[in-house]
């Protein structure tokens, strides 16, 4: 039995999500909710200690981190459809793809995010209720994220997240006139990962990502939306609300 906890269908949440359709594998959803701080309850620091998403429970055995997850799924259902090259030099490539992703894209687009997203959710309390959330993080270094987006980022930061984001999409246009996916001929984890991050970009960064300034880009994210596996996905994953929840209301009498 595969159980995943994650958010919606986006950033790192949707890589073990992607993978799990396109491989065809029957799995339990948790989808926790961020706005309410939900995977920094207790319930689900004793199945992931940093209390981040996602996480994956298979029979027990529980794995953490995306691309980590994107891999167990490989490595223990080898019988479906393949999202690893069989081939060595074009499985590093992959890995190479992936690991920039780790260490590289996803920041710089994270920390934007969090500036034009995440800030506004973590204004929406009061310092006290945000304070007892953010004592709940076991990691020091989410505690100084959460307190950063709720104060805003530093202008210099910002900037240099999005030099860093131009550079980022300059690479994978270049690299996808080389080749229809990211590691050669054939889809793979490459692509899910990438595309993790990337989608949306059209409508979050127009002035890097357009028709005219990256065409293979655009094209890219447009074939994997068009795969029946990622349509499968969004139809059946609800997005994130980073609206505070509704209080219920007080009771009379």
């Amino acid at each position: 039995m595969l159980t995943l906890y994650s958010f919606g269908p986006g950033a790192n949440s949707l890589k073990p999500l992607l993978a799990l359709y396109e491989k065809g594998l029957p799995f339990t959803r948790r989808q926790l909710n961020p706005a309410n701080f939900e995977h920094h309850e207790d319930w689900f620091k004793k199945i992931n200690p940093n209390a981040q998403v996602p996480a994956l429970d298979h029979d027990g055995k529980i794995i953490t981190e995306s691309t980590v997850i994107c891999e167990y799924l490989e490595d223990v259902f080898a019988d479906g459809p393949r999202l690893r090259p069989a081939d060595p030099y074009r499985r590093a490539q992959m890995r190479i793809w992936t690991k920039w992703v780790d260490e590289y894209f996803c920041w710089c687009v994270s920390t934007i995010g969090w500036e034009r997203m995440v800030s506004r959710m973590a204004r929406q309390y009061s310092e006290e209720e945000f304070e007892a959330y953010v004592r709940r993080i076991p990691l020091y270094e989410q505690q100084v994220k959460w307190r950063r987006a709720r104060a805003g980022f530093p202008q210099e930061m910002l900037e240099e997240e999005m030099r860093k984001i131009a550079f980022s999409v300059r690479r994978l246009e270049a690299r996808l006139a080389e080749s229809p996916w990211l590691a050669g001929p054939d889809y793979t984890l490459a692509d899910i990962c990438n595309f993790a991050i990337a989608n949306g970009m059209e409508r979050g960064f127009p002035e890097l990502v357009n028709a005219q300034d990256t065409p293979r880009l655009v094209e890219w994210i447009g074939r994997i939306n068009e795969r029946p596996a990622a349509k499968k996905m969004f139809a059946e994953t609800p997005r994130d609300k980073l609206e505070r929840p509704a209080q219920p209301a007080a009771r009379s009498g």
